[in-house]
Parts: structure tokens; sequence; C-alpha cells
């Protein structure tokens, strides 16, 4: 009896293990049904006759792109996507650059009161944009940069930075000091410590980040509705709001816009996902 009680244990540990895996892949799909369904019926809902009634999901009986063509024009997509564009490749690299930089400073220099300062970086991811978006209205009024790229910009730098010190700051504490301390017996400075030892380590936290941030600055929507006045100078998702009040009645084009504004970040995904997903999973096991 007890030469058997080892093979009973190893054989439910075994079927515990397959019952985990196959729980793990259930909830998996789940999650990614979840997903993919609402994207899927948006797309064929897009491809509709433009008009058309449209009620749960269907499939197309002909496929044209005839909604995204005209969503496209009568939108002006052309515009909206330039300056969202605009606003990204403005965002992305600044806030790039001053989180990697501040949590830098932060996670490996002793600095005076530099705890505080982190606490309030941290304290900056519970500020709602609704709570400061007015008060930033008439502040950017009174220097002249409501309806401008730059004002944007500086905001959504200023939104972003918070997260993007603390996600930095807590890559450089995890890195090995070994690596910092030879780097200053040799002789170099913090910046060459920064850019020729770290910075090359952190590739994967800075490419996750690199696409968090444009994703964030490419759906935001309330910021720049209050900002920008501009048709011009509206952002796609701005731009898709007043789309949808105008022509509330015909669903696929309105889908097809949807669509058109979701495109960009899916293909970025797509692009840099081994790294997205590297980025994460590396600030996972070091946390």
């Amino acid at each position: 009896m007890r030469a058997g009680t080892p093979t009973r244990r190893a054989g439910a540990g075994r079927t515990a293990s397959h019952t985990e895996r196959w729980g793990g892949y259930g909830l998996l799909t789940v999650l990614a049904a979840a997903v993919v369904v609402p994207f899927l019926n948006v797309f064929l809902a897009s491809m509709q006759p433009s008009g058309k009634p449209v009620t749960g999901m269907s499939w197309p009986q002909r496929w044209s792109l005839d909604n995204y063509r005209e969503a496209w024009s009568v939108a002006g997509f052309s515009e909206l996507m330039r300056s969202s564009l605009v606003i990204a490749v403005g965002v992305v690299p600044a806030t790039l650059v001053l989180a990697a930089l501040a949590g830098y400073a932060l996670g490996t220099m002793r600095l005076p009161g530099g705890d505080g300062v982190a606490a309030l970086f941290v304290a900056g991811l519970t500020i709602p944009v609704e709570l400061v978006v007015v008060p930033l209205y008439f502040d950017l009024r009174g220097i002249g940069l409501t309806d401008s790229y730059l004002g944007v910009i500086l905001v959504e730098i200023a939104l972003f930075l918070p997260f993007g010190v603390f996600w930095m700051r807590t890559h450089f504490r995890a890195a090995p000091a070994s690596l910092v301390e030879a780097a200053r017996i040799d002789g170099a400075s913090s910046l060459t410590i920064l850019f020729r030892v770290l910075l090359p380590l952190a590739r994967p936290p800075l490419m996750t980040l690199g696409v968090l941030v444009f994703m964030w600055s490419w759906n935001q929507f309330l910021l720049v509705l209050v900002l920008v006045q501009d048709a011009t100078k509206r952002t796609a998702p701005a731009g898709l709001g007043f789309f949808v009040g105008q022509n509330n009645t015909d669903v696929p084009m309105l889908a097809a816009g949807t669509v058109l504004v979701m495109l960009p970040i899916t293909l970025l995904y797509l692009i840099f996902q081994r790294s997205f997903v590297a980025g994460l999973l590396q600030g996972a096991f070091k946390g």
C-alpha cells in the first residue's frame, strides 16, 4: 500500500496539471472571443450596403469597400489621421526620453527626496483626465495654445509621464547592481551608464511603453474634443465622434469609420507584438 501511494499522488498531480492547462486554454479562448467577436461584428456591419439596418451579426451578401470610401471622404479622415499621427509622433518619443531619464535617476541614484518624487509620480496615476481638462483649457487659452498641436502634445506628455516614469523606474531598479557598479569603477559617467549599459537591456520595456503611449494618444477623445475646436486639427477619434453625430442612422458607414480609426492601432500591435509581450513578461517577472 505504501509503495503505491507515490504513484497515486504523481498521477493526481499530472491530472491536476492537465486540468489547469485546459482550464487556462478555456479562459484564454473566452477572453479572445470577447475581443474578436465585437471587432468582427463591426467589420461585418461595415460590409453591409450603406443605409441598411443592421441587427446582430450577419454575413454580407456582397463584399464591398464602398462604405470605407464614403466614410473616408465624408468625415475627412485624411486630415483626421494626419492630425492624430502628428500628435502621436510628438508625444511618444518625448515621453519615452523623459520617462527613461527620470526612471533612471529615481531607480538607480540616491537622490535627496527621490522617494517623495517617485510617490508624486505614482499619485499622478490616480488623477483622471476628466478632472483636469477644464482647468487645462483655460490655462492653455491664456497662453494661446488651444487649437494647436503643441498644446495637445504637451498635455498628453504630462498625462502619460507618471506611468512612464513608474514603468521605467521599476525596470531600472531591477537591473543588476553589479553592472552599474562595474561601469562606475571603470570611470563611466551617469549618462554613459544609462545609454551604453542600461538602455540596451531596456529595449523590451521601452517598446512596450511606446506601444501603450501611442495607443493612449491615438485613442484620446475628451482632451482633444475640449482643447481643439478647429475641425481641421481634430484627431481621428474626435472626428469620428462628430461623424457619428451627423450620420447616426447609417450604421454600415459608421462601422466603416470605426474600423478606420481602429486599424492603425491594430497594425501597430501586430508589428510590435513580440516586443510588446516580451516587455510585459519582463516587467511581470521582475515585479
